[in-house]
């Protein structure tokens, strides 16, 4: 029996074409490849400037430097989140505050936002997790009117759109001060690895370009093509944050058919909502009027009497991979102890969120009869829960 994974990259001879060209043309390291993809994710977004990084953890890690965050500063976000978004704060010496996610949804719940300001709130990282836009344009209201800068943490969310002003508008734009994103291998498009910071700040992008190189004052590309000798300086400390130009290549073609990638997603996100809408106990995901998603993932609420793991175990047996639902930092070993972290109230959402939902396999090259296996299987595994306990009864 052949597996359903949860997700599988979408990768062919044009990406390896893409790396033969540049690996012939001898640059390989952060160049001209780098230089297009960023103009063409700049455009794609709509955003006035874009910077690659080598992950979106760096992204973070820059984006919160730009915006000031140092030593003993509070930046307001989301246990519920993969890890870095929380590392890279830490990696500034400053403390995650941690917020509930909303009770019907993965993202921050703006509800909660100002109640955790406090003098030393330095910034706000909102997670469209799952490809799913944040509620935006109140996140911002908050931010603006009290002064704080308010950084996307767009991983999961390349191609995601929000309904800004009235005009549909790519998440990235950015309409916070920066948007990060991703392109790991499960994300919509992948380059390997590798990250984007896209802002509409020019100042922000200089300082971007300049730490991603070891702060280095001539980069490569202008030194290599020089008449004259040029010797470099480093003003400041910078990081080793480039971005390969054979994944820049790769991410070019990527982004070339992007549009596609979304439009199958969301015709496979759509075709689960029909299958499981009369499914007893599961609860799906909800996409709101003002929002587009790129469905990087499809994560539903499982039974209440259904335990996770096992549940999980019993669509593995079947044949489906699954993922257990989105991780809450702060239950993590790394923020056991006070100095690491701060909860601002309840935290229940994105505990039960946890513990209670599981990802299911989507993918462009799924097909539809793969789709139906994975929607029995989940139907199948319902009932032999409900036996089970039934019996134990």
């Amino acid at each position: 029996m052949s597996q359903i994974p949860v997700a599988k990259p979408v990768l062919d001879e044009r990406e390896v074409e893409a790396v033969r060209r540049v690996i012939l043309s001898g640059w390989v390291t952060q160049g001209p490849e780098v230089a297009a993809f960023e103009r063409e994710f700049a455009d794609f977004v709509g955003a006035a400037h874009a910077c690659a990084v080598s992950n979106c953890t760096t992204a973070l890690h820059l984006a919160l430097l730009a915006v000031g965050v140092t030593a003993g500063d509070e930046v307001i976000t989301v246990s519920h989140s993969f890890i870095a978004t929380a590392n890279a704060i830490r990696y500034c010496n400053a403390t995650p505050v941690f917020v509930d996610i909303e009770e019907h949804g993965f993202n921050i719940d703006p509800d909660l936002i100002e109640a955790a300001i406090t003098p030393r709130t330095k910034a706000i990282i909102c997670v469209h997790q799952v490809g799913m836009p944040c509620d935006m344009s109140r996140i911002v209201e908050i931010a603006d009117r009290r002064g704080i800068p308010v950084i996307e943490d767009a991983a999961c969310a390349t191609g995601s759109e929000i309904l800004w002003k009235g005009r549909w508008e790519k998440i990235g734009k950015p309409h916070g001060d920066i948007a990060c994103f991703s392109f790991h291998p499960r994300k919509v498009v992948t380059t390997g690895d590798g990250g984007m910071l896209t802002t509409s700040n020019p100042d922000y992008d200089r300082k971007f370009r300049l730490w991603r190189q070891h702060s280095m004052s001539v980069n490569d590309t202008v030194r290599h093509g020089s008449k004259q000798v040029i010797y470099e300086s480093y003003p400041e400390v910078g990081f080793n944050y480039r971005m390969t130009d054979m994944q820049a290549a790769v991410g070019r073609e990527q982004l070339k058919r992007l549009p596609e990638i979304i439009a199958r997603r969301r015709e496979l996100a759509a075709h689960y909502a029909t299958e499981l809408g009369d499914a007893v106990g599961i609860s799906l995901p909800v996409e709101p009027h003002w929002a587009r998603s790129n469905w990087q993932s499809f994560c539903v609420g499982i039974p209440d009497h259904c335990d996770q793991q096992e549940f999980m175990q019993l669509l593995l047996d079947r044949g489906v991979s699954t993922r257990r639902g989105i991780m809450n930092s702060h239950l993590e070993p790394a923020y056991h102890g006070a100095e690491t972290h701060r909860v601002a109230g309840s935290v229940k959402n994105s505990v039960d969120a946890q513990n209670g939902s599981v990802v299911l396999p989507l993918f462009v090259q799924m097909s539809d009869r793969e789709l139906l296996e994975v929607t029995a299987a989940i139907r199948d595994s319902i009932a032999l829960s409900t036996r089970a306990i039934a019996k134990a009864g």
